[in-house]
């Protein structure tokens, strides 16, 4: 069975491929902290659990819808 086939059959199957998005509520958690500039970036992450990478994606599409 080649990749194709095997990635089409579970599809089929109802099982979707790749990496699970982060959770969006604790983004939105994160961002609020980082808008109140009294914690670190490190802070947040640790306190809303999630990742640093994670989080400055998730400001930067926040700047680019205000803008």
């Amino acid at each position: 069975m080649t990749t194709q086939a095997g990635l089409k059959a579970a599809r089929s199957r109802g099982k979707l491929g790749g990496r699970p998005k982060a959770d969006q509520a604790k983004l939105e958690y994160a961002y609020h902290l980082y808008e109140q500039k009294k914690l670190t970036i490190k802070e947040i992450c640790d306190k809303a659990d999630v990742s640093r990478t994670s989080l400055y994606r998730f400001i930067d599409e926040q700047k680019q819808i205000t803008n």
